[in-house]
C-alpha cells in the first residue's frame, strides 16, 4: 500500500496516430482510423473502464508541422468533447483551446454547453499558442509576443471566469405555480471593460455542475508558472529527470500558496511516453524499431521549432552544435526548449541521438522497461514529491495504451496507488477539487 494515501491521478493524452512521430508508421497502429470517430469512442470507454481520470485533446489553430510526414490533423476538441460525452459517462474531457485566437463571449458558451451536456465532466487546457502560423489565419500580420500573449490570457481566464459566474447556483429557479422561471436578481451582467475585451454579459446558460470547467495550463516558462499559480487547478507539464521534476513541482506549489490559494488544489501532471515489453531488452527493442521509423526531414523540422536552428545538412552522427543554440528571443523563452537544452547538456548526444530522444514525446519523458518497472519509476515520481499523478502518452493507439491499462494499472492498484472505482461523478471530484463559489454569491454574501 502508499504509505502517503494518496492516490494518483492519471489522464489519456490522445494524439491521433500516438505520441511517436513515427507512430503512425508502426505495423499494430491505426492511421486510417484517426477521422473515425467510433475509434476516439471506444479509447474513451476503454479509459473510462480503467477508471482513468480524464482524456486530454491537444490542439492548435494552424497546420504548424510537417504534415508531409506526421499524422497530425486536428479535430476541433469541444465537438470531439460532444461525442466522447455522449458514450461515456464518468470520464473526464480536457480540451485545449487558445486565449489568443478566440473571444471569451463565445467562448464560454461553448465550454459552459458542454460541461452541461457532459454533467461536469469539461476541463479547458488553457494554451497562449506558441505557433507563429496562426496569425495569418485569423488576419493578424504579427503573431503576438510571449509576454503580450500571456498578458492577454490573464484578462481572457477573468472575463470567462466572470460570465460562468454570472448566474449564482439558485438563479434557475423553474417554478410552475408562480411562473417565475429564473431570478433575474441573481444574473449579472459583468460590465467587463479592459485592455484587450469588452464584454457585457451575462451568458445566455445558467451555471454548469462544475460551477466552471476545471482550469488546466501546459506553459513552464516564467510566464507560464506566473499564470499558472494564480489560474491553474492542474499543470501538464514535461520533464526528463525526478530531480528537475521535483524542482518544478516544490516552485509551484509554493508559487500557489504565496498567491493564497491551497497547494493542494493544483494538481501537477507531468507527461510520459511508456514502452513497455516482458524483459526490458523487449521494451528497449521495442523503442529502436520506433526510432527506425522515423524520418530525418521530419524531425530537423521539429527540432527546428523547438530551439530555432535549422542542422539540415549537418551530419546527423556528428556531435550536436551546443554553440549554435541561441537564448535571446522568442525561441528561448519557451519552457521546451530549456528541455531539450537540459538534454543536450547533460548527455551530449549526436544530432540523430537526439532527433531519437525527441521522437517519442517532444520532450516529455520517455520511459523504457517492464510493467514493473514503468509502475516502479511512476511510483518514485509520486511518491517523492514530483507529480500528483501523470498523462499517460502511448508512443501508439491503441496498443499502446491497452498494454498499460492491461500491464501497469493492475499492478498500481496492488500497491494502493490508483483509484478501483470512480467516487464522484464529475472532473472536479476525479481530481479532488473543490467546487468554486461564484463570485457573485460571494460578493452578495459579503455585503449581507
Amino acid at each position: 500500500m502508499s504509505s502517503k494515501g494518496r492516490q494518483l491521478n492519471l489522464n489519456l493524452f490522445i494524439y491521433p496516430g500516438g505520441h511517436h512521430e513515427a507512430g503512425w508508421r508502426y505495423k499494430d497502429s491505426s492511421p486510417e482510423r484517426i477521422l473515425d470517430i467510433k475509434y476516439y469512442q471506444a479509447l474513451a470507454q476503454r479509459a473510462e473502464a480503467a477508471k482513468f481520470d480524464a482524456l486530454f485533446f491537444a490542439d492548435g489553430p494552424a497546420l504548424t508541422e510537417n504534415i508531409r510526414y506526421a499524422s497530425r490533423p486536428r479535430l476541433e476538441p469541444l465537438t470531439w468533447i460532444s461525442a466522447m460525452a455522449a458514450v461515456t459517462e464518468r470520464i473526464g474531457f480536457i480540451a485545449t483551446a487558445s486565449t489568443t485566437y478566440n473571444q471569451p463571449y463565445n467562448f464560454a458558451r461553448f465550454f459552459a454547453s458542454i460541461d452541461h451536456l457532459s454533467n461536469g465532466r469539461a476541463g479547458w487546457n488553457i494554451v497562449t499558442t506558441g505557433d507563429a502560423g496562426a496569425a495569418q489565419n485569423f488576419g493578424l500580420d504579427q503573431h503576438p509576443t510571449h509576454a503580450d500573449r500571456y498578458d492577454r490570457a490573464g484578462e481572457f481566464v477573468d472575463v470567462v471566469t466572470k460570465l460562468w459566474d454570472s448566474w449564482e447556483d439558485d438563479a434557475l429557479v423553474g417554478d410552475r405555480q408562480s411562473g417565475i422561471f429564473a431570478d433575474d436578481q441573481k444574473i449579472h451582467p459583468i460590465n467587463h471593460i479592459g485592455k484587450y475585451h469588452r464584454v457585457r454579459g451575462p451568458l445566455t446558460l445558467p451555471r454548469s455542475p462544475q460551477g466552471r470547467p476545471v482550469y488546466v495550463q501546459a506553459g513552464s516558462s516564467e510566464d507560464g508558472k506566473s499564470f499558472a499559480s494564480r489560474y491553474a487547478e492542474a499543470i501538464f507539464t514535461a520533464h526528463q529527470t525526478i530531480a528537475n521534476a521535483q524542482e518544478f513541482y516544490s516552485d509551484i506549489k509554493a508559487r500557489v500558496k504565496a498567491v493564497g490559494r491551497n497547494p493542494d488544489q493544483v494538481k501537477v501532471l507531468p507527461g510520459i511516453s511508456p514502452f513497455i515489453g516482458s524483459t526490458e531488452a523487449e521494451a528497449k527493442a521495442l523503442y529502436d524499431e520506433f526510432n527506425e521509423l522515423i524520418q530525418p526531414e521530419y524531425s530537423l523540422d521539429q527540432l527546428r521549432r523547438l530551439l530555432g536552428i535549422d542542422l539540415s545538412g549537418h551530419d546527423l552522427d556528428g556531435p550536436f552544435p551546443r554553440e549554435l543554440i541561441r537564448i535571446e528571443g522568442e525561441v528561448g523563452v519557451s519552457s521546451r526548449f530549456h528541455v531539450v537544452l537540459d538534454i543536450v547538456d547533460r548527455e551530449k548526444p549526436t544530432i540523430r541521438q537526439l532527433l531519437h530522444r525527441l521522437a517519442g514525446a517532444r520532450g516529455h519523458w520517455v520511459e523504457k522497461g517492464t510493467p514493473e518497472q514503468i509502475a516502479d519509476k511512476i511510483q518514485l515520481w509520486f511518491e517523492n514529491g514530483a507529480a500528483d499523478g501523470f498523462n499517460i502518452m502511448p508512443p501508439y493507439l491503441t496498443g499502446g495504451f491497452d498494454i498499460f491499462v492491461d500491464e501497469v494499472v493492475p499492478i498500481l492498484r496492488k500497491r494502493g496507488l490508483f483509484r478501483l472505482d470512480y467516487e464522484g461523478t464529475t472532473l472536479r471530484e476525479h481530481f479532488g477539487l473543490d467546487r468554486p463559489e461564484s463570485q457573485y454569491s460571494l460578493a452578495q454574501s459579503a455585503i449581507a
